[in-house]
């Protein structure tokens, strides 16, 4: 039935709002960190994926602010008069720390998992994911022409039955660090199915990569991996590298198809330059960053201790994402706001993007100890409620 807008979506809005599913965008008026001025409130801030602290970093500052010789606009996509020579420099940078081929940027990690699967599929292959996959994933595989299809969260035996099971040409579709649960993919095992089966193997390393891994490499380093050839690495800069925009690293014929085919990366504007400067510096700052690694677990050790002491409903997580399960979303919002009140800013996180209503926290080198011990605080005084 024909209609205006307003009649389309009225009613869906009121719905989301009465079922406390209703999305708002906090106004930050700070710098990313620890610490943060949002709506006009000062809080400590567990929702960054900043996982490094390197957001507000004082050296990426200073080489942003001495170059600026570059612009801040790339002008146009890579293939027309965008590809600056930084850009250039950050994929040989990503390629040679990770030990593949070559590595290309994209503008967004979710360009990136579209990219790739639209590309390197075609009618007749067939998709295989983790169920809990990030969007970006599950948006690639239906956008893609290949079947998809998906296997229970990180349940191998079923993904091996499914590889077993067809003729098709077989991608395996993995988050590393799943972004709501916090939990990690046994990429070990996930190349030897790969490899067993002759299926290629795409990870998301988003969560990962600068966190995990010797000089935080991610995943595939973490457990002791080399990529081959038929290997896919998706890595992000706006999580650990504290930065933004994307890469997929892989064999050459890889990377050269995507840059002939690959839509999202051609059609699309390329990241500023000076972007691609600071990335660089990120880069450099994450492969010195054994203590803030260090740090950075030594926080998520203090807060699970605190936690689990008040029994509270924790998934098993030992990455930066530490998810509390809470009764339905009216709680996970109650919750999250009474916690705001005592100045910790800790997002509700509701369905549709999870199944289970929760708080997820996210943890940063940058947090001090006393700013866990005032949150687990706030979490103990709702508990006796």
């Amino acid at each position: 039935m024909k209609g205006s807008i307003k009649q389309r979506f009225q009613s869906r809005l009121a719905e989301r709002q009465s079922q406390a599913l209703y999305r708002q965008r906090p106004l930050v008026s700070s710098p990313q960190a620890v610490t943060m001025t949002i709506n006009g409130q000062a809080y400590i801030n567990f929702c960054s994926n900043d996982y490094l602290g390197l957001a507000s970093h004082p050296k990426i500052k200073d080489v942003v602010c001495k170059d600026q010789a570059a612009g801040w606009g790339s002008g146009a996509a890579h293939l027309v008069t965008g590809h600056h020579h930084y850009h250039h420099q950050l994929e040989q940078a990503l390629a040679s720390w990770l030990g593949t081929e070559r590595a290309l940027l994209f503008s967004t990690g979710y360009m990136a998992n579209l990219a790739v699967q639209q590309t390197l599929l075609q009618s007749g292959d067939v998709i295989i994911a983790d169920k809990l996959n990030h969007a970006s994933l599950i948006d690639g595989a239906l956008a893609s022409s290949a079947d998809f299809k998906r296997y229970p969260h990180l349940d191998y035996a079923a993904l091996s039955r499914r590889l077993a099971g067809t003729e098709q040409q077989s991608l395996i579709v993995t988050d590393s660090v799943f972004s709501m649960d916090g939990d990690l993919a046994d990429i070990a095992h996930l190349t030897q199915l790969a490899d067993q089966h002759q299926a290629w193997l795409l990870v998301d390393d988003a969560h990962a990569m600068g966190v995990l891994g010797a000089q935080g490499r991610g995943s595939f380093s973490h457990f002791g991996v080399t990529p081959a050839a038929d290997h896919i690495l998706m890595g992000t800069f706006g999580k650990a590298f504290g930065t933004s925009g994307a890469f997929v690293a892989g064999s050459e014929v890889l990377i050269e198809s995507l840059i002939q085919f690959a839509r999202p990366f051609i059609y699309t504007t390329a990241m500023s330059p000076l972007n691609a400067l600071a990335t660089l510096t990120a880069l450099e700052l994450v492969q010195e960053g054994d203590q803030l690694r260090a740090r950075l677990n030594a926080n998520i050790t203090q807060l699970r201790q605190g936690l689990n002491e008040l029994r509270l409903p924790m998934l098993e997580s030992a990455s930066a994402i530490q998810p509390v399960l809470c009764r339905d979303a009216a709680q996970a919002v109650s919750w999250s706001e009474q916690l705001k009140t005592a100045g910790f800013w800790v997002a509700a996180i509701r369905p549709p993007t999870v199944a289970q209503a929760r708080l997820r926290i996210t943890l940063s080198a940058s947090h001090q100890p006393d700013q866990i011990a005032g949150l687990i605080e706030g979490f103990a005084q709702l508990t006796k409620q």
